[in-house]
């Protein structure tokens, strides 16, 4: 009973969204946080002062994705109507016309590197206005890089999901997670062989991605070779060393048009922007990504200055908690309630002042923006905002109470996950990689799948006498999957493509590309485990 009410929410939220008439997110997604929050207190009988703590947690820790997304949001609105993404859009052009080219330098490697520097599900949200600048269709977009935005997201943000998602378990050092990271990333390197040419078709004919197969290899591989080889040395920059290579042979290959069909008539288009014209334009993204690998490099030193919790400031809220301020402007609400629940803001972290708004305002001076461009960026960037952050208070909320547990009442998503565990027994190793999809399906994050599922994927292998790195690394491998049908991805995807409406469509279509994901995990997962 306690399983399939667990479920049950879940299964509502999918039914909702997907069904024929389909409920818009930022109505489902607060309902069925409120159908979870009354089976907490009347089923689970988790006391209601330690639920309701879990709600403000939540709503607060929404904060987090609702500021990413606006500053996603308003940096392209800054691009746009400054100008510079006339020019990228002419430049991208110049390299080349052709779709398939287009899709995979920027969804593809650019996306790569993005997540290789920040995490967050800003790939995405910095990938896709790009190419529907370039003429692609919205929906069509968001699909092609949600599915895109998982082959690098074991090592994303410096390679947070690995060292911190898994590194918190017993017995798990480094040369543990080199190892892990090792298999995660040859995991990753066969799913990459057939998935994004899945993604591509959501974007693109069949028919003109088959006449363009060689480059799309070329560009896969320009990417994932380097990112095994990458892996075998380190833990935390594979993704951005990837990224990177695989971003400036992409264009290589596209200018010089290897591996691209020649289509009849075909008449190339001159590139008239010049090298300092161009250096000028995209200053809001080698900007963005500079800021984020600075501040995310440990051996840099920065990233302890943004995060620091030492309070400068406390205030006490009496029963609602106590508020505290750190010079690294981290802001705190601690015993929530009087119960154990929390939440900090890391306004320096968080990719949204730094580098979303930062990097805007500077663009505002260096492109000698008009007032009038300024509050257009500022008014269309809140106004695109409604919808989408009642979705996300709704999502947080929702997600939370999932992952709300005590000592006498397991948390849902461990009920689920040692459900699923027992029904499938000796066959687990073919099934592991979905348990971390399920996990990042509902945080939205590959490193809350593996904080959550890591312990219990270790028990499972230690008792079927499974190697429990390997079973480890498709745990982490299926939390980069599950990207592709979290639903606050989904939502923040939509909300910066101004999509209404369209996630119930977007997850139906996901959720095939992520279920051949699993299978391609489970093979080679079962051979790496009989080897």
């Amino acid at each position: 009973m306690a399983t399939a009410l667990s479920l049950f929410p879940i299964v509502l939220l999918i039914y909702l969204m997907t069904k024929k008439n389909s409920v818009p997110s930022f109505k489902a997604l607060p309902l069925v946080a409120l159908i979870l929050y009354v089976l907490k207190m009347a089923y689970f009988d988790v006391e209601a002062n330690l639920v309701n703590a879990t709600v403000v947690e939540g709503l607060l820790t929404a904060l987090v994705p609702i500021s990413i997304v606006w500053g996603a949001i308003f940096l392209f609105k800054t691009m746009e109507y400054t100008g510079a993404m006339d020019t990228i859009r002419t430049w991208l052009n110049g390299v080349t016309t052709n779709k398939v080219a287009q899709a995979m330098i920027v969804g593809w490697a650019f996306a790569f590197l993005i997540e290789g520097a920040s995490g967050f599900g800003t790939p995405a949200a910095i990938a896709a206005p790009i190419l529907v600048g370039l003429g692609f269709p919205a929906v069509r977009v968001a699909i092609l890089c949600l599915i895109m935005n998982s082959v690098p997201v074991h090592f994303g943000a410096v390679g947070t999901p690995g060292w911190f998602g898994l590194g918190q378990l017993e017995g798990i050092g480094p040369m543990q997670l080199l190892e892990i990271g090792q298999k995660a990333s040859i995991l990753h390197f066969c799913a990459a062989l057939v998935v994004p040419v899945i993604a591509l078709t959501f974007a693109l004919s069949f028919k003109e991605v088959k006449k363009n197969l060689v480059f799309v290899y070329l560009s896969i591989l320009s990417c994932t070779v380097p990112y095994v080889i990458a892996a075998r040395f380190d833990y935390e920059f594979p993704s951005v060393v990837a990224g990177a290579t695989g971003l400036v042979l992409s264009a290589f290959f596209a200018q010089k048009k290897i591996g691209l069909a020649r289509e009849e008539g075909e008449v190339r288009v001159a590139n008239q922007v010049s090298l300092p014209a161009l250096v000028k334009a995209s200053f809001p993204l080698w900007g963005t990504v500079a800021i984020l690998l600075v501040t995310r490099i440990k051996q840099l030193g920065v990233k302890p200055l943004l995060v620091s919790k030492t309070p400068i400031m406390e205030v006490s809220l009496g029963s609602f908690g106590d508020l505290s301020l750190s010079r690294s402007l981290v802001l705190s609400l601690q015993h929530i309630f009087g119960t154990d629940a929390g939440w900090a803001y890391q306004t320096l972290y968080i990719p949204a002042l730094l580098p979303f708004i930062l990097i805007s305002s500077m663009a505002f001076i260096l492109f000698s923006a008009q007032k009038a461009a300024v509050n257009r960026t500022v008014s269309e960037s809140l106004t695109q905002m409604k919808k989408p952050v009642m979705a996300l208070l709704g999502a947080l909320v929702f997600v939370k109470l999932l992952m709300l547990g005590t000592a006498q009442v397991e948390a849902n998503t461990i009920i689920i996950g040692k459900a699923l565990a027992e029904a499938m027994g000796t066959q687990w190793k073919f099934f592991a990689s979905y348990l971390g999809a399920l996990g990042a399906f509902f945080s939205g994050s590959n490193t809350v799948s593996n904080l959550t599922f890591g312990g219990i994927q270790y028990s499972i292998a230690k008792n079927l006498g499974l190697n429990p790195l390997t079973i480890l690394s498709m745990q982490s491998v299926g939390g980069g999957m599950g990207n592709m049908v979290c639903i606050h991805n989904i939502v923040a995807v939509c909300s910066v493509l101004g999509l209404s409406n369209q996630e119930g469509f977007i997850l139906k279509r996901t959720m095939i590309p992520m279920l051949v994901y699993g299978a391609i995990v489970g093979v080679v997962g079962f051979i790496m485990l009989a080897g």
